[in-house]
């Protein structure tokens, strides 16, 4: 009886399972589908399958979001911002993990409390800030150029990182690093060669997890870029979302080509993600 129980609770717990996932990838399939179609099928069959699998309006998306330079700017902007992150919040958290005194805990306090803020509640004075630092003899600017986006990219993605990147590296032994001094590393020496090969998994999982945030992000490059040649995808799709009309079609075949470089990239580092997370949590 309790055997036959279990077995209908397990079958029940994969039903709900099954339809949580179907909910959840609905968007994706309607983004998918209504990307092949004409303005006029979009409104009529929205949910069924296109009349013909075309992708001329694929082309004309990417003709007219100038994809090729705004997939350059973006890839240029993400990969940058992810490669200083991941350098500035390992070794910060190395250092805060090894110092473990009452300065080390508040600084990691200080880094945990930022999370909290919204970004909404501090881009207007960060943008009235970012413009006072121009200094036009020498063409130097925070706004409107992808140096300066990059650098708010990092101020704002430490915070978690350091955060993560603290709980697994307290599992890292330091009789490895005490080793490695005895036998003639200076303290960056041991970081690169012996520490940091040890913190791939939450590696990978602060790469993807920025990644995510960077690339398919349009708040802060729309407050940062203005110019057209440096536009980022996300602010490139919006041209489709005009005042009085929406091109859906050309909207949702932008999109797709968007999100295909962060399903790639995720394929190849999915599995480092939760155990990534899981080793720093329990750690």
């Amino acid at each position: 009886m309790k055997r036959t129980a279990t077995r209908y609770r397990n079958i029940a717990l994969e039903v709900c399972a099954w339809l949580l996932g179907i909910i959840m990838m609905l968007p994706i399939y309607i983004m998918i589908v209504n990307s092949f179609k004409g303005r006029k099928e979009i409104f009529t069959n929205t949910f069924g399958l296109p009349d013909s699998w075309s992708f001329a309006f694929y082309a004309k998306a990417m003709e007219k979001m100038n994809f090729l330079t705004a997939f350059k700017n973006s890839l240029i902007v993400t990969a940058i911002s992810i490669c200083l992150i991941i350098i500035f919040a390992a070794m910060t958290s190395w250092m805060l993990v090894r110092m473990n005194n009452k300065l080390a805990n508040l600084i990691l306090l200080v880094f945990v409390a930022t999370m909290l803020i919204p970004f909404q509640s501090v881009m207007i004075p960060l943008m009235q800030y970012m413009s006072s630092w121009d200094i036009p003899a020498i063409g130097f600017s925070m706004v409107n150029t992808h140096y300066g986006l990059i650098f708010m990219y990092i101020g704002f993605g430490l915070s978690m990182s350091v955060f993560l990147y603290h709980g697994f590296i307290k599992g890292v032994p330091v009789a490895l690093e005490e080793a490695a001094m005895i036998e003639g590393c200076n303290k960056w020496q041991t970081f690169w060669k012996i520490v940091f090969p040890m913190l791939i998994p939450i590696t990978m999982t602060v790469g993807i997890l920025n990644l995510l945030w960077i690339w398919n992000d349009y708040l802060l490059p729309s407050l940062t870029l203005s110019s057209p040649t440096l536009r980022t995808i996300p602010l490139s799709t919006f041209f489709f979302f005009g005042e009085f009309t929406i091109q859906w079609n050309l909207a949702m075949a932008g999109l797709v080509v968007s999100i295909i470089p962060v399903i790639i990239f995720y394929l190849f580092a999915q599995k480092y993600i939760i155990k990534g997370v899981m080793a720093g949590a329990v750690k």
